[in-house]
């Protein structure tokens, strides 16, 4: 089973006063690049795996997707999903994404949102979902960048000019890695670029789009912090479509 870190009181608290969680999706900067990864949503069946406090979900309803099924590890994530949602065509299920199953043939999107980087057999989601797809569907989904992930972070240090460098640290050994974010020994899953990507690709995906996240100007002129994310790429947008 994976580590369910959001129900840990301490964590949950921290991380529902994020920007993303607290504004939802306009509270997010890799946001609009996301959205131009989606495909047209009208009439189409969604899962959303790891759909949080369910912005997403609603999103997709907005623009015309006939239903949304979201799963998060997460009671707190769960009720807090059902709690701000008044909308039948949606529905939120506790699952845990390594056990998951889905019926075949069954979505048009598969969507998630920095959540594939806390699952340990990829190979298997990954396979799971092309079976889930309907032919002609898409996944999109975002994960922590595997340099990021595999970066010293925090601990950053000062190159000449006085700019903030991130080591990275052990990049080809792929496995557990660890963390301190709003609670200690947070665990993620480093994978290389090319396991992620070969993965896709082995299991019968077709890419369509890899973005590394960066913010424009305007995004770094309103909020200035974000200017260190042009230091090493944060974030990794990927949408794929199966044939």
């Amino acid at each position: 089973m994976a580590q369910n870190i959001y129900d840990n009181p301490d964590f949950f608290a921290g991380y529902s006063q994020l920007p993303r969680q607290v504004d939802g999706l306009e509270g997010a900067p890799e946001w609009p690049a996301i959205r131009a990864l989606l495909p047209e949503l009208a009439d189409r069946r969604v899962a959303d795996l790891g759909c949080g406090f369910g912005w997403a979900a609603r999103w997709f309803r907005d623009q015309g997707a006939s239903s949304v099924l979201g799963f998060d590890l997460s009671q707190n994530m769960i009720e807090r999903a059902r709690a701000d949602t008044d909308d039948a065509g949606i529905e939120y299920r506790i699952a845990d994404l390594e056990t998951l199953e889905l019926p075949e043939a069954a979505f048009d999107l598969v969507y998630s949102a920095l959540t594939f980087h806390y699952v340990w057999d990829f190979e298997r989601l990954i396979r799971m979902i092309h079976a889930a797809l309907a032919p002609g569907g898409d996944l999109v989904f975002t994960i922590e960048h595997p340099i990021f992930m595999a970066a010293a972070h925090p601990h950053w240090t000062l190159d000449k000019d006085g700019r903030k460098t991130w080591p990275v640290n052990g990049y080809s050994l792929e496995g557990e890695r660890r963390t301190d974010w709003f609670a200690k020994g947070v665990l993620k899953y480093h994978r290389t670029l090319a396991t992620t990507l070969n993965t896709l690709i082995g299991t019968g995906f077709a890419l369509r789009r890899l973005e590394e996240f960066a913010p424009t100007a305007e995004q770094i002129a309103e909020i200035p912090e974000l200017a260190e994310e042009l230091e090493r790429p944060m974030m990794m947008l990927v949408s794929a479509h199966k044939r």
